[in-house]
């Protein structure tokens, strides 16, 4: 029996990187395209699209509530549906990129879907007859707020998903193609690409605090149509962005489709699943190149086993699959534990954007006589601190931190991981308390307190979400084969989604759960000062905490796949390694 190799998951050898200019010629090393002068473009459609996405997603809560006339608990639904949606749709983005498009037409594409969306957004926030008559115009007469419905809900979804679609396609295509301007063949390549991932946050911090400050601001003050106008138009910056580097880019060209091998792998394992694997599973490639996971899921590695039976004939790919292709797909499954384990992280954060604006609203919003802080520009409060912060995160922090660790970026991404969901915790430890105070306060004295007492909320979260999200992207981006990156950089995002997604599902089962005979749930009235959101907040602690053990026990399980740099083999090393039971080389597993 024999082993098939390759040294990638699409064919092509492993230390050549395949990337063209925008006149589709191959780049070659050290001429103007790539590195740092084609990031800035690609860092300026990420600032002006998360700018454009985060004064519609961050505040659309009002919307609904107020001028939409949803319940409440069915306007938080609403809002986090949507930010789900954004980010599922993100591993649609991903695949059409490295199987189809590319990053650079994917981002273009739905680009301007997304800024359609926002302007339809825009449009109907302007015409009172695409929207529910105002409630005081409805209670002077004896009537009651209507919800939106039919027609006017119909453009409304219409254009919400038109944003959702856009923005959703885009978001690990920006990621995917920021970090690919960056050749492997530098020198201190995980260096750059570590301090491009902390400027990719710099970045979204940025566009969150000019969203959260300005934007938010002009929403409460002149009118969502004008709000939503002008992220319209932020989003039409960000393609100029785009657009504008493009001679500067190095574009990795499409590979066809990225899931029919992950398919053949799992056809070939079943087909064959009556062989017997050696004792020890494949471990090296082609030219001595290694391979880890070979101790995870070896039924996997029947795929590989060719059986010699004297004919010359090539057996169907369906039936006999690379080394290479295997080892994705181990790979695939090894990262799924650790992806899942920031639901939960992300689940928190969806109650920033519901909740706790509503939490704000409750407040004292008042700064001076003239002048209210909106509740969802709380929010942007984090994102003041992060500004400075990550910059000295990258300038001194990282340096510090190398000197005892050794490693380019400081601390793995999985620790730097861990240490985000560790303090998420303590996010909705101080939601809780504060909340329990303000609900106190109000129902025995009748007096609010100011929205200034539920910022270390927004603080705590915002600085475990730079370790979080940053360590995340960089984790997936650097696990996958050539060929594959945008797809498992969207992969993080779908974290986001099914956070969001958990966050709808726990309201309407904490509602069911904590309803009586006589109704009454935690989260069951529009009025917070008679729900009871501290408990909600401290059942998420709970749970929050929980998850941090449980990614204790999985990021000590998983060991990232090694490869080591060596030159691509004959054609006639590429085709076939044979191996022994009784004899194997170990893989090099790196922590």
């Amino acid at each position: 029996m024999d082993i098939q190799t390759r040294q990638n998951f699409k064919g092509e050898p492993a230390s050549n990187e395949v990337s063209v200019d925008w006149r589709g010629r191959p780049c070659k090393q050290n001429n103007k395209q790539g590195g740092m002068r084609a990031a800035v473009f690609i860092l300026g459609i990420q600032t002006f699209e998360i700018m454009a996405i985060a004064a519609v997603g961050n505040n659309l809560i009002t919307y609904v509530f107020n001028e939409m006339h949803f319940p409440l608990s069915k306007a938080a639904n609403v809002v986090t549906n949507f930010i789900g949606t954004v980010f599922l749709l993100a591993l649609l983005g991903g695949f059409l990129s490295d199987s189809y498009l590319g990053c650079f037409w994917t981002m273009m594409i739905f680009g301007f879907v997304e800024l359609s969306g926002f302007i339809l957004l825009s449009v109907q926030a302007h015409l009172p007859q695409l929207r529910p008559p105002e409630c005081n115009m409805l209670t002077d007469h004896g009537g009651a707020c209507v919800e939106a419905k039919g027609f006017k809900a119909l453009i409304f979804f219409v254009a919400l998903y038109l944003v959702a679609l856009g923005s959703g396609c885009m978001k690990p295509n920006m990621v995917a193609h920021g970090a690919d301007q960056f050749s492997k063949g530098e020198p201190k390549h995980s260096k750059k690409l570590s301090t491009y991932f902390n400027l990719a946050y710099f970045s979204f911090c940025i566009g969150e605090l000019v969203a959260l400050t300005v934007l938010v601001w002009v929403q409460t003050k002149s009118g969502m149509d004008v709000g939503f106008g002008l992220s319209a138009a932020a989003m039409a910056m960000g393609l100029i962005s785009l657009i504008s580097g493009t001679v500067f880019y190095r574009n990795k060209p499409p590979r066809g489709s990225i899931l029919t091998p992950i398919a053949q792998v799992f056809v070939a394992a079943i087909a064959k699943r009556k062989q017997v694997c050696p004792s020890h599973s494949v471990v090296n490639g082609a030219g001595g190149r290694k391979y880890g996971n070979a101790h995870r899921f070896r039924f996997l590695d029947k795929a590989c086993i060719k059986i010699e039976d004297g004919s010359q004939t090539r057996e169907s790919p369906w039936r006999l699959c690379t080394v290479a292709q295997v080892e994705e797909v181990k790979i695939i499954l090894s990262v799924i534990p650790i992806f899942a384990c920031t639901i939960v992280f992300n689940t928190l954060l969806a109650q920033l954007q519901t909740f706790s604006v509503q939490q704000g609203s409750a407040m004292n919003t008042r700064l001076t006589k003239s002048f209210q802080i909106p509740p969802a520009s709380l929010q942007s409060i984090p994102y003041m601190i992060l500004i400075f912060f990550v910059p000295i995160y990258e300038t001194a922090i990282v340096p510090l931190l190398r000197k005892f660790t050794g490693r380019e970026s400081g601390i793995t991404p999985l620790q730097r991981i861990g240490a985000g969901l560790f303090g998420a915790t303590f996010s909705m430890v101080a939601a809780a308390l504060i909340e329990n105070k303000r609900r106190t306060q109000f129902n025995e004295s009748n007096t609010t307190l100011s929205i200034f007492w539920i910022t270390p909320q927004f603080l705590i979260f915002g600085l475990s979400e730079m370790l979080t999200a940053v360590g995340l992207l960089e984790f997936f981006y650097k696990q996958s084969l050539e060929g594959m990156q945008s797809f498992l950089t969207a992969i993080t995002y779908c974290s986001y989604s099914f956070g969001f997604y958990l966050s709808s599902l726990l309201v309407s089962l904490v509602n069911k759960i904590t309803s009586g005979s006589r109704g009454g749930g935690w989260l069951s009235d529009n009025d917070l000062n008679k729900d009871r959101l501290d408990l909600f907040y401290w059942m998420l602690a709970v749970l929050s905490l929980i998850n941090f053990f449980n990614y204790l026990f999985w990021s000590t399980w998983y060991t990232r796949a090694s490869f080591s740099s060596t030159p691509a083999p004959s054609d006639e090393e590429d085709q076939h390694l044979s191996f022994s039971s009784s004899k194997h080389i170990a893989a090099e597993n790196i922590p």
